[in-house]
Formats: structure tokens, sequence, C-alpha cells
């Protein structure tokens, strides 16, 4: 065969610097909780104007949950097709879809199509995060990556909660306030696109073939068994911290900035977390406190919510971001692979969302059975409890998933 008519190969591209993928992750992961976070300060208002009961606007935030739950697995046939960092940029591309559609959202049908679209994106780029973070970054930085991108999620949330409200008396409309985020969901998708070009399949091993689900893996039940708890707790804390001081008599703007505390108190946590992560082999030094700071924050909000509010709701954002920032570093730890690192988050996704999906709907079912929210901070606390008693399982010794 002469030189002229062998086939070619096509060499991959090489990688953009390691900053600049961090970079572009931490784009992408500020809108994976904006779509959320920004309904809470205006769900009473969303109410009245749509004629909602309390549990029906609970679902404003459990649809995205339960996106995040069904459709986790569906992200690692995605990412067999189109390679996951191009999964991501299709994901990315939902998010600004679903967001876009709430400017319509005066009609019922639409605000919530619109936003199960955006919860298939935050579902399926959040999915794929923790595998790329195990693909394109040393052992020994995979909890600082975790903590950058977990900064960026959470400070995206916190942005939303505070501006919400002030936004939506901005512009005259809840409609108007909760589509402007489509302008930050834009920036990531621009940060994505060229990373695309450049990570190619040949770039992220383990995408030949999809594997099956660990559902006989006890490491990853347990796993799935933490995250579900944490999550049940997280998005219900989310949900109804706002209209839980509005209904105690604070204005809607003022319940936004306390549920922007809560957010960003996650954020410092959400950082040092992983970051302490890497020294430690054993996590349990770290995910017992995390749960004992989520049962006061909850006991402090439904015993004296107003003698001190703004240190409860640091309490608990402090509690919940650590809890759920190193839930993301068991995603990688227990892995042995980032295939397997894949199929253990799409696995503790599905069951872990799709149980926490439950948690604002039922929660608003609280509300209107015994007509307030102070109940709901009861439940959350035994719920944070169990929580605690999985935690000592978690030995640094289990069974990865292979």
């Amino acid at each position: 065969m002469t030189a002229e008519s062998r086939p070619t190969t096509r060499l991959p591209r090489p990688l953009p610097p390691t900053w600049l993928m961090a970079a572009a992750l931490v784009a992408v992961a500020g809108n994976l909780r904006t779509a959320i976070t920004s309904v809470p300060p205006l769900l009473d208002a969303i109410s009245t104007d749509l004629g909602l009961s309390n549990a029906a606007a609970g679902a404003l935030t459990t649809l995205p949950v339960l996106c995040m739950g069904l459709f986790a697995p569906v992200a690692s046939t995605i990412a067999h097709r189109l390679g996951a960092v191009a999964a991501i940029l299709a994901a990315v591309s939902c998010i600004v879809v679903g967001t876009a559609s709430r400017y319509f959202g005066d009609d019922v049908v639409t605000l919530y199509v619109g936003t199960f679209v955006a919860g298939v994106g935050i579902a399926v780029a959040g999915t794929l995060l923790p595998r790329l973070v195990k693909t394109f970054f040393p052992p020994e930085r995979t909890g600082l990556v975790t903590g950058l991108y977990m900064f960026a999620m959470m400070g995206g949330a916190a942005l939303a909660s505070a501006v919400s409200a002030p936004l939506a008396d901005r512009l005259g409309s809840w409609q108007g306030s909760l589509a402007s985020w489509t302008i930050l969901v834009l920036v990531g998708l621009l940060a994505w696109a060229p990373f695309t070009l450049r990570a190619n399949p040949h770039h992220t091993p383990g995408e030949e073939g999809r594997g099956r689900l660990p559902w006989r893996n006890p490491t990853a039940w347990l796993v799935a068994g933490y995250l579900a708890l944490q999550s049940w707790s997280f998005y219900s804390a989310v949900t109804w911290l706002p209209p839980t001081y509005i209904e105690l008599g604070w204005n809607r703007s003022a319940a936004g900035y306390l549920g922007a505390a809560f957010a960003g108190s996650q954020v410092l946590s959400g950082l040092l977390g992983p970051l302490l992560s890497d020294r430690t082999t054993d996590l349990r030094r770290l995910l017992f406190p995390s749960a004992v700071l989520g049962i006061i924050g909850c006991l402090a909000i439904w015993g004296m919510p107003e003698t001190a509010p703004w240190v409860w709701v640091v309490v608990l954002g402090l509690g919940q971001g650590s809890a759920f920032s190193l839930a993301l570093v068991l995603l990688v730890r227990y892995a042995l692979t980032p295939s397997a690192s894949g199929r253990l988050t799409g696995m503790a996704f599905l069951f872990s969302y799709g149980v926490a999906s439950v948690g604002p709907l039922a929660m608003g079912y609280v509300r209107d059975v015994t007509g307030g929210l102070s109940p709901v901070w009861v439940v959350l606390a035994a719920i944070t409890v169990v929580q605690a008693v999985v935690v000592v399982r978690m030995r640094p010794d289990l069974r990865r998933v292979a």
C-alpha cells in the first residue's frame, strides 16, 4: 500500500489549558440551580395569579428535581452517542429554551412545560459534570474542581434567590423575572461551545460502552440513600424557606434575601467541603458535622424563627452546602473509572432525586393540612437525623463501583 493510499487517522485535537476547562465547567454549573431558586420568593404571587394550591405551587420546584432523577440514566445514553462534552452543550440548550419560555408563564401549561424542559437540561448536565471532573482533571485536583463548580452552582442559586423578587418589581411581572435568567444561561452556553469543539470523544475514555447502572452494588445504594435524604431536605428548604418568613409577615424581597443568605452560605461550605476532602480519607469526619448543622438549622427555624433568622439560615446553609458538595465527591471517590463514576451518578441521581422530588410537594401538602409552615421544619430535622445515621456506615474501605 502506498503512502497516498493509506487511510489517514484523525488525531484528537489538543485540549484547552486546565484553567480554561475549569472556567467552562464553572460557567455551566452556575446555571444548574437558578431555574429552581428563582421561584420560591415569587411562589405566593404565582399561586395567587394562577390559582394554584400550595402543593401545586411546590411542584414548580418538584418538577426539575424529578427530572434530575428520571433523566440521570438517560444522560449516559446521550453521552454514548454524542460524547459527554457535546451532551452537556445540548443540555444547556434545553435550559435556555425552558427558562426563556417562562416569559409566557401566565399560561399554566407553558409554565410547567418550560420548567420540565429546563429540568431535563439540568438533569443531563448535572449528571455528566462529575464524570468530566474525573476525566479531565488529576485525582489530587478533583476536590478543588468539584468545589469550584459547587461555588458557581450555589452562587447562581444565591443570586437568583436574592434578586428574583426585586426583578419582578422592576420588570412588572414574575414572568419577566423568571425568564431574565436566560441571559446567564446563554453565557454558560457560549463558554461551553468552544470547549465542545476541542474535547472530542477521544478525550473521554469509557464512552465506547454505556454499561449497566450498579443496582447490585451496596456502596452505590448507600450513596444513593444518603443523597436522597439530603436532597429531600435541601429542595424542601429551598422551596419553603422564603414562604415561611412571608407567612411571618416579611415582604417578599426581604424573604428572598434570606433565601440568598441560605444559598450564599452554601457557596462557602460547598467550596470548603471538597477542598478538605482532598486531605482526608474518611469523609465521615466531614459528612457528620454537615448533618448536625442541618439539624440545628431546621430546629431553630421551627422553634425560634425570628430570634436570629439570619444566623439560622446560614447555619442551615453551611450544613446543606457541605453535605451536597461532599456527596458529589462520593460519586467520584467510590468509582474506579470515569465511566463507573457516570454510572454511579446515574443510578444515585435516579433514585435520590426521584425520592427527593416528592419533598417540596409533600411539604406543601403539610402546609395545606396544618395551615402553616412551622411543622415542615420538624419533618426536615427528622429526615436529617436519618441522614446522619447513614453517614456512620460510609467507611473509606467500601467496595468501589467498577
